[in-house]
């Protein structure tokens, strides 16, 4: 490869270093954070701020003193996009995305187990014993702490990470296909905003001039963006070090309805600043059908209508969860169907190798990406049918865990949210819909070892990788083919290194004396259980409720699709509709309003050039609370103060 193709692209052997530096610290950091601080998580939501965090730390001081040292030393716009995606990339894994609910799951189904809740009874005879570890001293040390000189049991959790492992780098192999199959369509051809990349693309901008510091930190209004956050964070920090420091309060609530429900107030200055970025239809719509579902939560609190039902991940209303769901299943076939002839054109190069259409500024040719999505998700069957799955439930389960991590992506890259989960998770959705007395034990207990990478979905990496494709659009171009070993690189550090931290910490702590909700008893450890104990001694069909609730949210988001289609003056945007019953949109609407009234403001009286010029101060506010969070991580760390959590996504 010549220097000037190296160059392009952006993979070079220092921009991989530090990709891999910073995916290794994320591995290594965030499960610390977390666990043994206790603090801010920077690894948890759609934000990844701890790639923002460690990006910027990076960027403007190792790549400013490079450059000082010598100009031929500071980092290219090209490798500093590489760096960067590999970042978001490593911080879909150690937390929410995989890692802390894999080891306390495949170890809590042992741990856990107890002559009251039956689960040795119940559960285990269908629970192929290479899915969890079988020494049950070694499990207990992981969640109590190991006694002294006690040697970190590797062999016990060997076999179980080997059989776990390739499932999930297939899962993740897919995700990438996906991505790299529909990155034309949503960049190209429908332009989505990408609010979640704006940070980034800002501060690897280069001037009109040379320069080692970039344009955006000579930036006064970025600097007072980035201050107001900073100070919030700062002094809610040092209240938790010293007393009569006042905290700030950034929440509160209005009860509704009698308290059949409430219309949260939370001021995010990250949301505030990624829905500056957001169409104004899509941030009126995200606020308004938040109202919308407030007021249904409340017209069925006053009424009575309740369900029995028990879903896991959702929010307390099990029949809008099942609205959601479909409303997020008709979000992801429509564009899938709106995409019908670039998928065409992806299948006639995949097969035929079509002259006509070019794939060769993709991450990965037609071919590879869609042979590759085949192939993989042969080995997903394969690896679940081994797992207890009957043959004939892998279609439905697959398929609607495919479309609901396609209609989240969309919602992250349309929407600007960070903070978001599915309504509905597809174990939740195969077992109401055609009723568990159909299922069996074996296939319950392949669906309940699911929520490992498909319960909690906050983040994952397909979102990661279309944030990522945007990023490189816009700086490598058409020379994106190498970036796929960029991120593999990533994957397994991340990974690998957030395995070994969380078994690491587990035994010399104890996991229960660290987090509660990744090994707590009535956290992620016993969820998948409960899930098959519930559905194993209550026999039911398939949910009447639940599909009349999941064909009417289905049925008028596609009558808001189709009104947005055909009449430009309708003022409401479905994907307002698809996120209004997820539990965290209520979290997150009162930023999304202001940030709404503010660009509404500024492109009444100032246009296009004002909304500009306030731009840095909104991408300021963003990166000042990442990096307050990821400040007093540090501070935390060398002080030994614990419970610091400053800030909410």
């Amino acid at each position: 490869m010549s220097e000037l193709q190296t160059s392009t692209s952006g993979v070079t052997f220092r921009s991989l270093l530090a990709g891999a530096l910073i995916a290794f610290c994320i591995g290594l950091g965030a499960p610390y954070g977390n666990m043994v601080l206790r603090g801010s998580y920077m690894a948890l939501d759609f934000s990844t701020a701890g790639a923002i965090f460690l990006f910027f730390v990076f960027i403007f001081f190792v790549h400013t003193f490079l450059g000082l040292l010598h100009p031929r030393l500071a980092f290219h716009r090209q490798e500093l996009a590489v760096v960067y995606i590999m970042g978001i990339v490593g911080c879909a894994i150690p937390t929410m995305g995989l890692t802390e609910y894999l080891l306390p799951i495949i170890s809590g189904a042992v741990y856990y187990a107890s002559p009251e809740n039956e689960w040795n009874e119940l559960i285990h005879p269908y629970i192929r014993t290479w899915l969890i570890p079988q020494d049950y001293e070694a499990v207990k040390y992981f969640y109590e702490g190991a006694p002294r000189n006690y040697a970190l049991p590797w062999t016990v959790w060997l076999k179980p990470l080997v059989a776990w492992v390739p499932l999930v780098l297939s899962i993740y192999f897919s995700m990438i296909c996906i991505s790299v199959v529909l990155r034309k369509q949503w960049i190209e051809r429908e332009r989505l905003a990408f609010p979640l990349v704006q940070v980034p693309m800002a501060m690897i901008e280069d001037g009109d001039r040379p320069s080692i510091i970039k344009p955006f930190f000579k930036s006064t209004l970025m600097w007072i963006g980035f201050a107001l956050p900073f100070i919030v964070g700062s002094l809610r920090a040092l209240h938790n070090y010293y007393n009569f420091i006042p905290d700030v309060n950034l929440q509160t609530s209005i009860p509704l309805f009698r308290n059949t429900t409430a219309l949260q107030i939370v001021l995010s200055f990250p949301m505030l600043g990624f829905s500056y970025f957001v169409n104004l239809e899509i941030a009126f719509a995200i606020w308004f059908f938040n109202l919308l579902a407030r007021v249904q939560e409340g017209i069925f609190g006053i009424l009575g209508i309740a369900s029995t039902q028990k879903l896991y991940y959702a929010g307390s209303f099990p029949v809008l969860a099942h609205q959601g769901m479909g409303a997020m299943l008709v979000l992801a076939i429509f564009g899938l169907w709106t995409a019908k002839p670039h998928l065409k054109d992806v299948w006639r190069k995949a097969i035929k190798n079509d002259p006509s259409v070019d794939d060769s500024d993709e991450m990965l040719s037609y071919r590879t990406a869609v042979l590759g999505l085949l192939i993989s998700n042969m080995f997903v069957c394969g690896w679940l049918w081994l797992a207890g799955m009957a043959w004939w439930v892998l279609p439905i389960y697959l398929t609607s865990m495919y479309l609901l991590f396609i209609a989240v992506t969309r919602v992250v890259a349309e929407g600007g949210i960070a903070a978001a989960r599915a309504p509905l998770i597809a174990s939740d959705f195969v077992t109401s819909g055609l009723g568990n007395t159909v299922l069996g034990p074996n296939t319950l207990t392949a669906l309940g070892f699911t929520f490992v990478w498909a319960a909690d979905i906050r983040t994952f990496v397909l979102a990661s990788c279309a944030n990522g494709l945007k990023l490189a659009d816009d700086t490598l171009g058409r020379h994106k083919r190498s970036l796929f070993g960029a991120i593999a690189l990533s994957i397994l550090i991340s990974m690998g290194t957030s395995i070994v931290t969380v078994l690491y910490l587990s035994y010399e702590y104890g996991g229960i004396n660290l987090n509660g909700w990744f090994f707590g008893p009535t956290g992620g450890p016993v969820y998948p259980f409960n899930f098959i104990s519930k559905h194993l001694n209550d026999p039911q069909g398939p949910n009447v409720i639940g599909w009349i609730s999941t064909l009417s949210g289905g049925t008028v988001m596609g009558l808001l699709m189709l009104a947005r289609q055909h009449f430009l003056w309708w003022p409401l945007h479905p994907l307002g509709f698809a996120v209004s019953t997820i539990s965290m949109t209520n979290y997150i609407s009162f930023s999304v309003f202001l940030a709404w009234l503010i660009k509404s403001l500024i492109l009444r009286y100032g246009g296009p050039t004002l909304f500009q010029r306030a731009r840095p101060f909104f991408l300021g506010l963003i990166l000042g609370q990442f990096a307050v969070a990821g400040f007093w991580l540090i501070v935390d760390f060398f002080t030994g103060m614990t419970d610091n959590n400053i800030y909410w996504v």
